[in-house]
């Protein structure tokens, strides 16, 4: 484990609000990069996966961008859109 790993534990540990922000903004990162990858392995701009999900551009650049607190419904309709299944499982 890396140095600045151990400091995320320690201050998960120690704070409840770190934990809960830390989670928060992992989850949106995960989303980020599972949007980022499918599109990209679809070989589309952010501009063509909007017009094919039909949402805007500056949606599909917010979740990409991590700033937007995507919602599970939102994801199922990219999904779907995409002929793909959306999966959500708990570690």
């Amino acid at each position: 484990m890396s140095r600045i790993d151990k400091l995320i534990q320690q201050r998960k540990k120690d704070s409840a609000v770190f934990e809960r922000e830390f989670r928060t903004e992992d989850t949106r990162l995960k989303a980020a990069v599972a949007l980022m990858k499918l599109r990209e392995e679809k070989g589309l701009s952010q501009r063509e996966l909007a017009e094919k999900t039909g949402k805007p551009q500056s949606t599909i650049a917010r979740i990409e961008n991590g700033s937007m607190n995507v919602s599970v419904k939102l994801l199922d309709e990219i999904a779907a859109a995409m002929d793909k299944e959306l999966t959500i499982s708990f570690k």
